[in-house]
């Protein structure tokens, strides 16, 4: 008989099916709408799992009762997840409850299962054992590789921008010659995109590599063309669970659609009103479908909820409701002696300084009543929010953590910036010369900089000195020599514009002239926009700055306030980053509109960009146990400009027996901490979707081929015409969705 090993996991004499035993006493212990999705193991089933409603319980538990009383062997469930540390959770659950017939469940991350089967099978894709998984770097290199052989304008048609629309592709499934005619992303580069995915394609067989998206794009391959296989991985798997299935994309959801055929046991768990990564190609379609892709499917709703108040539960299920893309359910509490809690505050203040003063005020007022600073969390949409907030945190001494990313003045474009105005004040800086004198990049790389080392070390001298030196010898190439000199020239200038101009505005000379603020808008990975502003938010608040050097020592400061390790410290995160975590208290603030919701996501994706950003509200609001405040400026100073602001359409959708209004005075219209009693609360004036501009285009007034001119993204033309909607490919190569009312027709 031959021994099964992980390595080999179709063992060609199968061990006859354990016997089945009584129901597991643990079983008692779940409510009874998480036991029918614990028990219902036959046949197609969705669990639609609200927020707070043991939806991790219920995977691992369903896992442990199939093994404990079902006919099939460990290896012959297939339990998928979409972080590795949730499959080592979901293990670990699984071996307390039922030993170590846990350990041999194919369970891990689509990616991670991918590998293992292309392991066995690649020969049948062209793979030769031992290929590689090529990481993004390397995926750059070789699509630039096949670009700089078609002699492509690079500067254009960027590698990178032409990579991620080739993973978009993937994503939907798509080899080469399946990518549909009129899909708009082939006209990139001169309508070459096609040709350049052939060229990728066969130069990763011919390295014997595959990337990311080949994980799943191969399996698919694999199993639509070879029936035996499929027979074979299918007849395998008798029981297949899917955590986050909200989060699956076209590629993810053929692949399990092809695994489930033979015997249909899919269970997938998920929540559509948490599907709020679409950016990452994420379908909220395929949770929506469900019932209509598996007849006959079992629908088990998870309502109770074991996280917040009732208050909080009634606020987010009343907010949801709005959507129209939803299957629909409506938390409850969960726990008999679930409270009612308090309402959820929503503050109204005059500017960004001000709410950052009242959230951190709050905070500490929360700590003098015993409630501990790691059980509270700032929650924002945006990554630039979160300076001010830092700000404030570091005056009071306020321990605090970034999650999801550093710090703001750690952030690689804010520590460039930085670098370019300490070089503004002290010429002789030379670590701040070195870390900018190529970037962006002027040609000086690392031979020019060893030898300014090599003299600066031999003269004792700083480096711009030493190039000051070197520009007048022969030590580096004549082209070489010329960008210093140009470098330098742009040093001198700069320090002289200090003398008549504001920090800011010097800010904003430097990182215009330098280009480096342009050398991100012209990156299309995907924080590009976000480093953008950023980098406008460091120049709005240099405004609040006489000097540049105050602002330098103001840095300073900031950079050495990091907290240590194990401190209680309070959470300041996006939204995004936010999901599947949860705090006693939550502030949620900037609740305004172009910024929650955000203009970006209703220009590109119309009414589907705002139902996800009303689903990432969601997300915020049930992340709290306990406590709720909502806040929102009537002006902010949003990168350098002051802008007067309207508060955000969902403070309107909140129910108003969830909410306690309160407004500093004359803020729309409210008294001194006084309740808002007007209609809708806020005295919000109803605007139409172009949010208060003069008149709203039309999509039909544009034409597919047709010129037009968009204020963030600039110049391009007209893919596609679909209602109120255009898809536009800008200079650059970048395809994005737009409301006809953000665009101008050129000529």
């Amino acid at each position: 008989m031959k021994t099964r090993t992980m390595d080999d996991p179709f063992p060609l004499d199968e061990p006859s099916s354990p016997a089945p035993v009584a129901a597991p006493a643990w079983l008692e212990t779940l409510n009874p709408e998480q036991r029918e999705a614990v028990t219902a193991t036959e046949g197609p089933v969705l669990v639609l799992s609200g927020a707070g409603t043991g939806k991790t319980r219920v995977l691992t538990t369903r896992l442990a009762y199939i093994l404990a009383t079902c006919r099939v062997r460990p290896w012959q469930v297939l339990a998928v997840t979409f972080t590795n540390k949730a499959a080592r959770e979901m293990r670990e659950r699984a071996t307390s409850l039922i030993g170590p017939d846990a350990e041999q469940v194919w369970l891990g991350t689509f990616h991670s299962l991918g590998v293992r089967l292309l392991r066995r099978h690649g020969a049948l894709v062209g793979l030769r054992p031992g290929f590689t998984i090529l990481d993004s770097d390397d995926q750059q290199r070789l699509l630039k590789q096949i670009m700089d052989a078609e002699r492509l304008d690079l500067k254009r048609w960027q590698p990178q921008v032409a990579l991620s629309l080739l993973q978009r592709w993937k994503d939907r499934g798509w080899l080469p010659e399946a990518v549909p005619a009129d899909d708009p992303s082939r006209s990139f580069a001169e309508g070459r995109l096609l040709d350049l995915y052939r060229q990728y394609q066969d130069r990763l067989m011919v390295v014997n590599a595959a990337d990311f998206g080949d994980l799943l794009l191969h399996c698919l391959t694999l199993l639509t063309r070879n029936p035996q296989v499929l027979a074979e991985v299918s007849g395998q798997f008798r029981y297949i669970l899917v955590d986050e299935y909200q989060d699956t994309n076209v590629a993810q959801y053929l692949w399990l659609r092809l695994l489930a055929r033979a015997h249909g046991n899919l269970c997938c768990v998920g929540d559509d009103d948490q599907s709020i990564y679409s950016w990452r190609g994420a379908a909220v379609g395929n949770i929506l479908r469900f019932e209509e892709d598996f007849p006959g499917a079992t629908l088990v709703r998870l309502e109770s909820n074991y996280r917040s108040t009732s208050t909080i539960l009634a606020a987010a299920s009343g907010l949801i409701r709005h959507n129209q893309g939803r299957l629909g359910k409506e938390l409850r509490s969960g726990l008999d002696t679930q409270e009612l809690g308090p309402p959820i505050k929503v503050w109204g203040v005059w500017d960004g300084a001000e709410e950052a003063r009242r959230v951190v005020d709050e905070i500490e007022a929360r700590q003098r009543a015993g409630d501990a600073l790691g059980g509270m969390a700032i929650l924002v949409r945006v990554g630039f929010q979160t300076r001010e907030f830092e700000e404030r945190l570091i005056v009071t001494g306020t321990p605090y953590r970034v999650i999801g990313g550093p710090r703001f003045y750690e952030r690689q474009e804010i520590r460039d910036a930085v670098a370019y105005l300490r070089l503004a004040v002290q010429p002789d800086d030379s670590l701040a010369f070195e870390r900018v004198v190529n970037v962006p990049r002027r040609g000086l790389g690392e031979a020019t900089l060893q030898i300014l080392n090599r003299v600066a070390r031999l003269e004792r001298i700083s480096l711009q000195e030493a190039a000051r030196r070197v520009i007048e010898t022969d030590e580096v190439r004549a082209a070489a020599r010329n960008k210093l000199r140009a470098f330098l020239a742009d040093l001198s200038r700069w320090r002289a514009l200090g003398d008549g101009l504001d920090p800011s505005s010097l800010c904003a000379t430097i990182l215009d002239e330098s280009g480096y603020v342009d050398m991100w808008r012209k990156d299309r990975a995907p924080d590009a926009e976000g480093r953008v502003e950023n980098l406008k938010e460091l120049v709005g608040a240099l405004k609040e700055f006489d000097t540049l050097e105050g602002f330098l020592e103001h840095v300073s400061l900031v950079m050495d306030n990091e907290a240590r390790a194990g401190e209680q410290a309070v959470t300041l995160m996006t939204l995004h980053a936010a999901k599947g975590l949860e705090f006693d208290t939550v502030f949620l603030p900037g609740w305004e509109e172009d910024i929650f919701p955000h203009r970006r996501a209703l220009e590109e994706s119309g009414a589907e960009g705002l139902e996800e950003e009303r689903r990432l509200a969601y997300v915020g609001l049930t992340r709290a146990r306990r406590r709720v405040y909502i806040s929102f400026a009537a002006s902010r100073r949003v990168f350098a400009d002051w802008r007067s602001c309207l508060p955000s359409r969902f403070l309107d959708e909140l129910p108003p027996e969830t909410v306690e209004r309160e407004s500093a005075s004359g803020v729309y219209g409210s008294g001194a901490q006084g309740h808002m009693d007007a209609p809708g609360g806020w005295g919000r004036v109803q605007q139409s979707p172009g949010w208060g501009r003069s008149s709203r285009r039309e999509a039909a007034t544009f034409q597919v081929g047709q010129r037009v001119v968009h204020d963030s993204f600039g110049v391009g033309d007209v893919l596609d015409v679909a209602g109120d909607r255009l898809e536009i490919v800008f200079e650059g190569g970048a395809v994005r969705k737009v409301m006809a009312s953000f665009v101008k027709a050129m000529g």
